[in-house]
């Protein structure tokens, strides 16, 4: 089984995925693609992805969200129109699969895929795409999944675009003795096998990445995006705490006790309004030669 993702989660994420994403890779992605570009969204979730990028490509575009999940691709949709609403842009449906988001720039196109992630690319319509694109999916594939996609894209010249990988690097404010104790748990959590055919890559994944597409002969840019999270959004902050707990909890055992200690002491921060913390990510893009 891979992961799976709770969709309240990842519309609590999108705002700060947006603020934390490097624009100037997107911009460098824009300048490689056609004129109406057709992109491929792996792990689409519920399109946060596409309501950040699609403005910067800001012309015509097609899009197919990927994902094992149909739920979460029905909330792509509903956000979207949602998104377009509030925007002042009209959206219809050419089709029950297919929404189009009616924008000053033209239209953009959004339809589904879904499919199990662990079989990619082999079961990606890869002739019928000008890149492929992903957010937070490639610290969890393993070395062999990627290796298998650099040599699938290159066939085919397609770009690569992987937004918000974990760096590795976490840290909470104000700091705590037991922060390092949870960064190990969290650390070896994200080191198991998630359901990709092996060890998941983790804060490895963007060296990886760029092994697998370097040898491919691709020109590969890397740049940070870190979440940086304020005192004004404590709450995510402490949610983000949760869940390196919990994952802490889970490879550590035999320190429960100093874990739950640590999360009650960020929890209480949170309420206070004062608890803060960057969670380091790292961008990558990977263009093919010529």
């Amino acid at each position: 089984m891979t992961e799976t993702f709770d969709a309240d989660w990842l519309s609590l994420r999108e705002e700060h995925d947006h603020a934390a994403r490097h624009a100037g890779l997107a911009l460098e992605l824009s300048a490689t693609l056609p004129e109406r570009p057709r992109l491929l969204d792996l792990g689409a979730g519920t399109g946060s992805l596409f309501r950040w990028l699609a403005p910067i490509l800001g012309r015509a575009q097609a899009w197919t969200l990927v994902d094992a999940d149909l739920g979460l691709i029905q909330r792509a949709f509903a956000e979207t129109e949602a998104w377009a609403a509030r925007k002042g842009w009209t959206t219809s449906w050419p089709s029950r699969q297919v929404l189009l988001v009616h924008t000053p720039s033209g239209a953009w196109r959004m339809e589904g895929l879904i499919t199990d992630l662990r079989e990619a690319p082999g079961n990606l319509p890869l002739d019928r795409a000008d890149a492929v694109v992903n957010t937070a999916l490639c610290d969890l594939v393993s070395r062999a999944w990627v290796e298998r996609m650099a040599a699938g894209l290159a066939r085919h010249r397609l770009p690569f675009y992987a937004a918000l990988n974990v760096s590795g690097h976490e840290r909470f404010f104000p700091p705590h003795p037991a922060d390092g104790l949870v960064a190990l748990g969290f650390r070896r959590d994200q080191a198991r096998d998630k359901g990709f055919g092996g060890v998941a890559l983790g804060p490895e994944a963007p060296a990886a990445m760029a092994r697998a597409f370097g040898a491919a002969g691709y020109t590969v840019l890397r740049a940070p995006s870190d979440w940086r999270i304020g005192p004004g959004f404590s709450g995510f902050a402490a949610s983000v705490a949760e869940g390196h707990a919990g994952a802490a909890r889970a490879r550590l055992p035999g320190h429960r006790p100093a874990i739950a200690t640590w999360l009650a002491a960020r929890q209480r921060q949170a309420l206070r309004g004062v608890l803060t913390a960057r969670i380091g990510h790292r961008d990558l893009l990977a263009l093919p030669p010529g």
